[in-house]
C-alpha cells in the first residue's frame, strides 16, 4: 500500500501563489508517476499535472504556464507550485500515485482563491 498526504492548501487572493506538497510513504517502490488532480463542488475530478519517473511533466491546458509540478525523490515528495491563481482554481487538490497499474490517492488539501 501507498499512503499519500497533501499539505499547503489555504486561502489566497487572486493573482497570488501557493505551493502544495504530497509526501508518499509505505510501499513506494515501483511508483512510476505522480500526479495532481482537483475537484470542485458539483464538478468531476479534473487532472492537473503529472510527473513521471523520467521527470517528464505534463499539464492541463487550464494551468499550463501557471503551475509547475516537481519532486524531491530523497523526500518522497511531489510539489505543485501554483502562481497567478484564479478564483476558478478553487478546489480540493488531490495527490495521486500510479504503481503497476494501481492508483493511490491522498485525502486532499483545500485551495480557495478569492476575487
Amino acid at each position: 500500500q501507498v499512503q499519500l498526504v497533501e499539505s499547503g492548501g489555504g486561502l489566497v487572493q487572486a493573482g497570488g501563489s501557493l505551493r502544495l506538497s504530497c509526501v508518499a510513504s509505505g510501499s513506494i517502490f515501483g511508483i512510476n508517476a505522480r500526479s495532481w488532480y482537483r475537484q470542485s463542488p458539483g464538478k468531476q475530478r479534473e487532472w492537473v499535472a503529472t510527473i513521471n519517473s523520467g521527470d517528464i511533466t505534463n499539464y492541463a491546458d487550464s494551468v499550463k504556464g501557471r503551475f509547475t509540478i516537481s519532486r524531491d525523490n530523497a523526500k518522497n515528495t511531489v510539489y505543485l507550485q501554483m502562481n497567478s491563481l484564479k478564483p476558478e482554481d478553487t478546489a480540493v487538490y488531490l495527490c495521486n500515485a500510479q504503481k503497476f497499474g494501481s492508483h493511490y490517492w491522498g485525502k486532499g488539501t483545500l485551495v480557495t482563491v478569492s476575487s
